[in-house]
């Protein structure tokens, strides 16, 4: 960092001159192929900020890349995006060889103002929560995504014309389609990684249930869920619905409700005392939300029980 700030890149063309790259061919859109990208020891203390986005798809060998709270190692084929903004950073070992493959294609917001992707673009969670799980990719997959960023480079190289723009949009659009489909797979696929969240999640809701938190701070948000699990809700929230079918959410009331459940058939505490341990400020709502979830009352399911 600079005066402990993170160093700014404006510009795409600034973005080559830094990397002592030739002039972009167009100032909004640029592909760049990593090997003729040189990292050095020296930029391990600086945290950048690019003003535009970035979509990477990479593989190098002695380099970690750090952004959000997750730390990745690009030994394996690793797709990964940052929206305007983000900061990041990347420690190369010292004195090490340094072997770059892949590819990275820069879109300035400027490039698709006044185009349906503007906004749409803001809909592609990952995004957001791909500062806490890149994407892995099978061979076939990178093939698909190689081909997709040659195939911008070679329109943007050709003569600009009145349909230029057009097909580089839909190009971008179509890029993005097929990571959306492939962190789906991801989310499948990898499932050690998947049940290690899963694990985790179980551990935390256990934990806060148990402990004096309910009534300290009420029910545990989402937010506080992602936090603890170092990911972002959306993320989250994604991942359990491919997973299991339910959103964090879901899964917060049915822990709420095992409990209650537990409380109701093993103690003699009013319904009220219940609500006010399990984190409820009303009971009315404590009672709204138990029959939601069960289609009994507090008091039907205490002497269907008994």
């Amino acid at each position: 960092m600079t005066n402990g700030y993170p160093k700014r890149i404006r510009t795409i063309t600034e973005f080559h001159q830094f990397r002592n790259l030739p002039k972009p061919e167009h100032p909004l859109i640029s592909v760049v192929d990593y090997k003729d990208i040189k990292h050095s020891s020296e930029d391990n203390q600086i945290s950048w900020v690019l003003d535009f986005y970035s979509i990477s798809l990479k593989r190098t060998s002695n380099a970690k890349m750090r952004y959000g709270q997750q730390e990745y190692d690009f030994d394996e084929g690793i797709m990964f995006f940052l929206a305007p903004g983000q900061v990041f950073s990347v420690e190369v070992e010292k004195k090490s060889v340094q072997k770059h493959s892949g590819w990275i294609l820069l879109v300035h917001p400027d490039f698709l103002w006044n185009t349906p992707l503007a906004k749409t673009i803001k809909k592609y969670e990952y995004f957001g929560y791909s500062v806490n799980e890149a994407l892995f990719l099978s061979d076939k997959e990178e093939t698909i995504v190689t081909g997709i960023m040659k195939n911008i480079r070679q329109e943007y190289h050709s003569n600009i014309d009145k349909f230029s723009q057009d097909i580089i949009i839909s190009q971008i659009e179509t890029l993005l389609n097929y990571s959306e489909r492939f962190y789906h797979r991801q989310f499948i696929t990898r499932k050690i990684t998947n049940h290690k969240i899963l694990s985790h999640l179980e551990e935390i809701l256990t934990k806060y249930f148990n402990s004096d938190d309910l009534v300290v701070k009420g029910l545990p948000t989402v937010q506080h869920i992602a936090d603890t699990l170092n990911v972002s809700p959306n993320y989250l929230s994604g991942l359990l619905k491919t997973l299991t079918g339910q959103s964090t959410q879901q899964h917060i009331h049915n822990r709420l409700i095992e409990k209650a459940k537990e409380k109701l058939s093993t103690s003699n505490l009013s319904v009220s005392e219940i609500a006010y341990e399990l984190g409820f400020e009303h009971p009315q709502s404590f009672s709204k939300l138990f029959k939601r979830k069960t289609k009994l009352s507090p008091l039907e399911f205490r002497k269907s029980f008994n």
